[in-house]
């Protein structure tokens, strides 16, 4: 049996999830937290980008040379825009993550930065370029949230693309870059998420309130 329940304003009844209840469970999650971050008000979702990008150079330590993966975000998604100018500013290379629906696991590869984005078939903005790095080169990569745990369990959109891309983590035992660390509003911490087989674990979260390291990093 599997629960969660937020440790938010309001708190979620804590609920005994059977397996088979999970993806139904998650999808309820998915909209009321959806609504939460549709509520922000368009001056208070710039600041909250703004201050969590420099709670990220403060915690990590952004530094020239540093290979960072960032995303390009959805309406009402936190903004990663503040992030990707600070990092550049620091001599960062940036990457952002490209789906290629021409392989048949709809698979997530890494661009790097420059010239023009497309938006795919979800409207997200892409690098139309044909510099690729492998994921396992990185050495961190910015996550959208919808919702997370300290322990470092992601509630993302629902396509599995990052954890597909990086599904090679949870097989090592020692090395464990490129370092997943998740980005968005405080108000998305949940005290505790069901973990799903698939899931690839967060090292630690940056929000507009701080920085948090989750007990798997």
């Amino acid at each position: 049996m599997l629960w969660f329940e937020s440790n938010g304003p309001h708190r979620h009844r804590r609920v005994a999830l059977p397996d088979s209840t999970l993806s139904t469970a998650r999808r309820a999650l998915r909209a009321e937290l959806r609504a939460r971050r549709r509520a922000v008000p368009p001056g208070e979702r710039t600041a909250a980008a703004h201050r969590a990008a420099r709670n990220a150079d403060r915690a990590l330590r952004l530094a020239a040379g540093k290979r960072i993966a960032v995303y390009s975000a959805l309406p009402f998604e936190l903004d990663a825009a503040p992030l990707i100018a600070l990092a550049q500013r620091r001599g960062c290379s940036i990457y952002l993550p490209r789906i290629d629906r021409r392989r048949t696991s709809f698979g997530m590869r890494f661009v790097a930065l420059g010239g023009e984005l497309r938006e795919n078939h979800l409207g997200i903005g892409e690098p139309v370029g044909a510099q690729v790095l492998a994921a396992r080169w990185l050495d961190l990569v910015f996550l959208p949230l919808v919702g997370f745990d300290a322990g470092g369990v992601r509630l993302g959109t629902g396509g599995g693309f990052y954890d597909r891309a990086l599904a090679f983590r949870q097989l090592r035992r020692v090395w464990h870059k490129p370092h997943l660390v998740g980005f968005g509003y405080a108000f998305q911490q949940l005290e505790r998420l069901a973990a799903a087989p698939h899931d690839v674990l967060l090292d630690a979260v940056v929000t507009d309130g701080g920085f948090i390291r989750c007990t798997t990093g």
